[in-house]
């Protein structure tokens, strides 16, 4: 329960900053690459500190950090149109999702346990990884929420922003940490969980619209709700067999977000 709370909340509350830092709200943290980074990171983690799981939060936010950076990069340079954010976020995911395939061929041990973190599920969560990971997204959390404010002049775009007093580089770079630090420690425990982080958000803003302070608690309320209630129907529904919580999600994410895309008309 606590792993479903914690990791709902922290891939919704990413994907709220990194939709309003982007300006697009089809660019949830599995679509552009950042639990994909997430994951990478703690990949290496588990092969360098087998023996300290505590380190995998911490590479998890390291990999979430470096994919949010990159696409703000590659965006800012190519243009911030949703088909570049888009067009890129697919191909940074692919490139770190082959590179864990080339970690699972070159070292076989791991193997095995990343297909089910590949998979997204908290069945085999450890609480020496989850109460860091815990903790730092209820910290983050907090520092968001107390500049919520702030969050939203930046989603005005940086010249208005920095005409009404914001400077925009230092709380852009501190939003952004503060997505990276969300999405990877949830990875770090929860594994590549798709599509909570890109459907929580656009649900929340249907109901309270864009207002940061009101948006991003909703937000983290319905993600950690949303996969409490799949992760009970994945180990319930099919007894004795359980389900990954990452395939129900995907199940319920896919047509949404087919449906955002028709009615978006993007690109």
């Amino acid at each position: 329960v606590m792993a479903a709370v914690f990791a709902g909340a922290g891939l919704a509350g990413a994907g709220v900053i990194i939709q309003t830092l982007l300006g697009n709200s089809l660019a949830g943290p599995n679509i552009i690459g950042v639990n994909s980074g997430a994951g990478f990171m703690t990949l290496i983690a588990a092969l360098v500190f087998p023996l300290i799981p505590q380190m995998q939060p911490l590479a998890a936010f390291v990999g979430a950090l470096f994919s949010v950076m990159m696409i703000y990069l590659l965006s800012r340079k190519a243009g911030t149109s949703k088909m570049t954010i888009l067009l890129s976020g697919v191909v940074l995911n692919s490139l770190l999702n082959a590179a864990s395939e080339a970690l699972c061929t070159f070292f076989p041990d791991i193997h095995m346990s990343y297909a089910a973190f590949r998979i997204g599920g908290l069945s085999t969560v450890q609480t020496s990884v989850l109460y860091p990971a815990a903790i730092l997204i209820t910290v983050l959390f907090i520092i968001v929420q107390l500049r919520a404010n702030t969050l939203e002049l930046l989603s005005l775009g940086d010249d208005t922003a920095f005409t009404l007093g914001v400077s925009v580089k230092k709380y852009r770079l501190l939003f952004l940490v503060c997505a990276a630090g969300m999405a990877g420690a949830a990875v770090s425990f929860a594994g590549l969980i798709g599509f909570l982080g890109l459907i929580v958000p656009h649900g929340a803003r249907l109901v309270v619209g864009d207002e940061i302070k009101k948006l991003f608690p909703l937000s983290v309320l319905w993600g950690s709700l949303l996969l409490l209630v799949c992760d009970t129907v994945a180990r319930t529904a099919f007894a004795p067999f359980e389900l990954s919580v990452g395939i129900v999600i995907s199940i319920i994410g896919a047509p949404i977000f087919i449906r955002m895309l028709l009615k978006r008309k993007v690109g």
